[in-house]
């Protein structure tokens, strides 16, 4: 979901946050809004399943070459279970699946289409500290830089680099959020999200899955964040009068288990379809589609 657009909205173009191990002396970059936002079991607000209104297009970029994704996992991973591998697993067999097809009808100018294949870059650790609570986008961003660089990784204009934390929720009413901003010249999308461990706010349960509660709670909210940012990369692509984008308008809905490559199997919410709706069709007869 858009979320505050009272917010500063100014360009990271210009920012060039230069890390230096064990130094706190950085520039901080300014804010902008966090997109996307996975709000918790409850916490919807209007942007849930009863929210019934057509997606419109904003006149931006939607993702026609789909997303160049490394994964960073931020802070105490040294007991990761099945996190780390199996989100893995999930962006390693993710691409041009019928789940990423669900969202290939939105367009940007010219007619391009979303396109439902992406390349995975495999994952980056960093065991410094986290923060307390949710570093905002800058914090995020400047994280994504790190890691990309102790990694030998150069960002690309189509990245989207989803960030793991060891954050407990805590009071926060949301699991996940996606936003942009630029590394150097280079624009950039990421994801920030919270350790879902034992947090029932942000479970989707398990209908047959074999994956820990932890990875399973992230693999959903990932796929809800995947989507937006494919769909509405930086702020101008596809949302609702409401400001929902197609994952926030499905939140919490469920038409099964959806599989990916490699034969793994995920329960993961759908996405809202325009031309599902219009057809009153979608697992929920409203226009949420799992499948594309």
């Amino acid at each position: 979901m858009r979320h505050l657009r009272g917010w500063l909205l100014v360009a990271l173009a210009a920012l060039g946050v230069a890390v230096v191990c064990g130094s706190a002396a950085r520039a901080e970059p300014p804010e902008v809004q966090k997109n996307g936002i996975a709000y918790a079991k409850g916490h919807t607000a209007g942007h849930g399943a009863s929210s019934r209104v057509l997606l419109a297009y904003h006149n931006g970029g939607v993702m026609t070459t789909g997303a160049t994704i490394k994964a960073i996992f931020w802070g105490n991973w040294s007991s990761p279970g099945d996190k780390i591998s199996g989100m893995t697993t999930f962006y390693g067999g993710i691409t041009d699946t019928p789940y990423l097809r669900s969202n290939s009808e939105y367009t940007q100018s010219g007619g391009a289409h979303v396109s439902p294949t992406v390349a995975w870059q495999g994952a980056a650790t960093d065991s410094t500290a986290t923060p307390s609570k949710d570093p905002g986008t800058s914090g995020v961003l400047a994280e994504v830089q790190k890691a990309l660089q102790a990694s030998g990784t150069t960002p690309v204009a189509n990245g989207y680099y989803p960030v793991y934390t060891d954050i407990p929720r805590g009071a926060a009413n949301y699991c996940a959020w996606h936003s942009w901003g630029s590394i150097g010249s280079t624009p950039v999308q990421f994801a920030f999200f919270f350790n879902l461990d034992g947090d029932g706010g942000c479970d989707p349960g398990d209908d047959g899955t074999i994956h820990s509660q932890g990875l399973r709670a992230i693999a959903n909210v990932s796929g809800h964040e995947l989507s937006e940012a494919l769909t509405d990369p930086r702020g101008a692509g596809w949302y609702d009068r409401q400001g929902a984008e197609n994952s926030d308008k499905c939140a919490w809905t469920f038409g099964g288990n959806v599989t990916f490559k490699g034969g793994s199997t995920w329960k993961i919410q759908g996405n809202f379809s325009n031309t599902a709706y219009n057809n009153r069709s979608g697992y929920d007869g409203g226009g949420c589609i799992q499948v594309g």
